[in-house]
């Protein structure tokens, strides 16, 4: 006994197969006619089936019609097709990945205008010098026991910093460390390492006009943050400070206040 036995659709399929044999044959009818045709019974039978249709099929195209039925059908389309449904369209394999592709590219877009409103002169350097904080270890630093305000005077005479100022908000902190590097972007730069909540702060010349050679000058306090790191931001007298430790920006906010927009 044959194992392609014909199921109660596929009977009904067989009965109402086409005569023409052409590619586009929807996939559940091609299924029936081979599962007929692999079977002796069905296939003698579904032989028969074809046969009378097309004999049917050549007598009903035998029939002449008149020019004024022909004219009704001339633009009608007898089989009309069935529209996809945009539910079915939107599971499309190929359409969810255009649209993710697309949802992606915008996340990149807006993620993009949002950090150019937030930025301000000396921003990209600031973030950058977050890294450098990020990986700075006790000993790369001298130690140095103070008020941080006092390191004014000392980057002065020692380095010849001028303006190199720690703002009153932090000015009495106690410092644990200091040095001094260059920084091929951001220059001549000042670190100084702090007890409290193991904050470090940065001191480096502000960005100039190409045109001036002025600084660029923003006003208050700044925020920017990079790899759980976070830093409030403010210009004096042409040099940057920055402060910044391991957090957030609400870890800052008790110093300076909120920034401005």
């Amino acid at each position: 006994m044959s194992v392609f036995r014909l199921s109660r659709r596929e009977k009904a399929l067989t009965r109402i197969a086409p005569i023409t044999g052409k590619p586009h044959t929807d996939r559940r009818m091609r299924i029936a006619i081979l599962r007929a045709k692999r079977r002796t019974v069905t296939a003698t039978q579904f032989a028969h089936q074809q046969a009378f249709d097309r004999a049917v099929s050549a007598l009903v195209q035998a029939i002449p019609v008149s020019t004024e039925i022909a004219d009704w059908f001339r633009n009608e389309k007898l089989i009309p097709q069935k529209k996809r449904s945009w539910k079915k369209a939107a599971r499309n394999p190929v359409v969810l990945s255009i649209a993710l592709a697309l949802a992606v590219i915008a996340g990149v877009f807006v993620l993009g205008v949002m950090e150019r409103i937030s930025d301000f002169p000396g921003s990209k350097t600031a973030r950058k010098l977050l890294t450098v904080a990020a990986s700075t270890r006790g000993n790369q630093l001298d130690p140095v026991q103070t008020e941080a305000g006092a390191l004014s005077d000392f980057f002065f005479m020692k380095f010849r910093l001028e303006h190199y100022d720690v703002p009153p908000e932090f000015a009495a902190l106690q410092t644990a460390g200091c040095r001094v590097f260059d920084d091929e972007e951001a220059g001549r730069v000042a670190q100084i390492s702090v007890s409290e909540k193991r904050m470090q702060f940065f001191l480096f010349p502000a960005e100039r006009n190409v045109k001036d050679g002025k600084p660029r000058e923003f006003e208050g306090w700044r925020y920017v943050e990079q790899e759980g790191w976070a830093g409030a931001v403010q210009m004096r007298a042409g040099v940057i400070f920055m402060a910044c430790l391991r957090g957030e920006q609400k870890d800052l906010e008790p110093y300076v206040g909120a920034a401005k927009p």
